[in-house]
């Protein structure tokens, strides 16, 4: 009898994704236990203090040499099956407002300085929710919500996360942010798996969902968290509390609506 490996593959992308598999939750139940940061993102072994040297010595588990953010045994597990899986998620997307002018007007090192520090604040408010940190690309910060590491919940731990990031950069303080910033979060159904080729590949997701969700953010001013109405209504907020706004998004035909929430 044939086995339909690409079907084997995505099923089993599915199970590691939504949480079904007993395996990945054991592991992650176990090596979340152990310090210490930074950790493997999928099945949080970790790298760093004495737990990482506990792995290291008695499991042989080490930082993948082609992608750190994940194990070895990870990457092994990503080989074994190529492809992934149409999954629902959210997806969150952070950048800075105006860096060209920022940029123009600070040394390279400077503002090389300013981007490590927003970068190392997006990190310590996501790390902690267990989110996916897919990318730091440019003055951009994007992580998935995924529900095998964050709970089927991901649309409000996501719009909970943006508020923590904001205040974090100083939105809502009496001194105000020390960088102007924005987000936009949106919920829908992506591929996530494996992309590239043999030898050099990555785990991203894919799909309109991260298109919308990269154009919420272009739209969002500094300090604005822009949600679409699937995080609105899967993340259960409360109407009365939020502005609404119709957004002309680039490639649609019909205006979206999204709601604002300003720390």
């Amino acid at each position: 009898m044939q086995i339909d490996q690409e079907a084997v593959n995505e099923s089993m992308w599915r199970t590691m994704l939504t949480g079904e598999n007993p395996y990945l939750h054991r592991y992650r139940r176990l090596y979340s236990r152990l310090p210490a940061e930074p950790r493997c993102q999928w099945c949080l072994l970790p790298y760093g203090g004495l737990g990482g040297l506990l792995v290291r010595k008695l499991l042989h588990r080490v930082p993948s040499t082609l992608n750190p953010r994940f194990c070895n045994t990870c990457e092994m597990f990503a080989a074994r099956y190529p492809g992934g899986a149409e999954v629902h998620i959210t997806m969150l997307f952070t950048d800075i407002r105006g860096s060209t002018t920022i940029a123009e007007n600070l040394a390279p090192m400077e503002f090389t300085r300013i981007l490590n520090r927003f970068y190392a604040a997006a990190a310590n408010v996501l790390i902690p929710t267990h989110a996916w940190i897919d990318k730091l690309v440019g003055d951009e910060v994007i992580a998935l919500f995924i529900p095998a590491f964050v709970g089927h919940d991901h649309a409000r731990v996501a719009v909970e996360t943006a508020q923590s990031l904001m205040r974090t950069l100083g939105y809502g303080a009496p001194e105000g942010p020390w960088l102007p910033a924005g987000v936009g979060i949106h919920t829908d159904n992506v591929f996530v798996g494996t992309v590239g080729s043999e030898g050099i590949t990555d785990i991203t997701a894919l799909g309109d969902g991260m298109n919308t969700t990269a154009r919420l953010v272009s739209n969002a001013g500094a300090g604005e968290i822009l949600i679409s109405q699937a995080t609105y209504e899967a993340a259960k907020l409360d109407a009365a509390s939020l502005d609404e706004r119709h957004l002309q998004l680039k490639g649609r035909t019909e205006p979206i609506t999204v709601r604002v929430i300003t720390v």
